[in-house]
């Protein structure tokens, strides 16, 4: 009896790297290189789903949005820097309007987790501050898994770390939008 396609496809995980593809140079590579290359890419495929799921478990758990998420990290880390943040900067982080800035600082006071207080130097601005109940249930929750990932880097030895520093920042570089993509 002969299985269907369908039945041979259920039969092993789906590869989400096409080894067929004609976009790939693989000269100078052996088998194993290849193979090895692709477990790279499925590894860090896995890592991006894992990401992905604890950055929705985070949102989920601290009631809030992306934007609200970038937000609040970006305080916390110009706090621990002794800087101040301005409505403005919270719009150049999050990469938002002016009106939509202010919603989404509305949104965060009225929500416990944003108090505003006066510019030290400028009278005609407000500065913000996360809440000491958000700041601690961010660094309960999303610090630690933070601290976790610091722990995945430091038990590498010094020289796979700088071969990661490597790999990250060429994949960074190779995914910055070319051709119709850039436009």
């Amino acid at each position: 009896m002969r299985k269907s396609e369908h039945d041979r496809v259920e039969d092993r995980p789906v590869r989400y790297f096409s080894p067929e593809s004609d976009l790939i140079d693989r000269s100078g590579l052996s088998d194993q290189d290849v193979d090895q290359c692709y477990r790279v890419l499925e590894a860090l495929r896995e890592w991006q789903v894992a990401s992905r799921a604890l950055s929705e478990a985070s949102k989920r758990y601290m009631k809030l949005n992306e934007s609200d998420m970038r937000a609040i990290r970006m305080i916390i880390r110009a706090t621990e820097q002794h800087q101040v943040v301005t409505p403005g900067d919270i719009a150049r982080e999050v990469g938002i309007s002016s009106a939509s800035t202010t919603k989404l600082v509305d949104r965060l006071v009225a929500g416990g987790h944003l108090i505003r207080v006066p510019h030290p130097r400028d009278r005609r601005t407000t500065c913000l501050e996360v809440t000491e109940s958000t700041r601690r249930s961010a660094h309960d929750t999303i610090g630690r898994q933070h601290a976790r990932r610091f722990s995945a880097a430091a038990a590498m030895t010094p020289d796979d770390r700088e071969a990661a520093i490597r790999f990250l920042g060429a994949l960074a570089e190779a995914d910055i939008p070319q051709g119709e993509l850039a436009e």
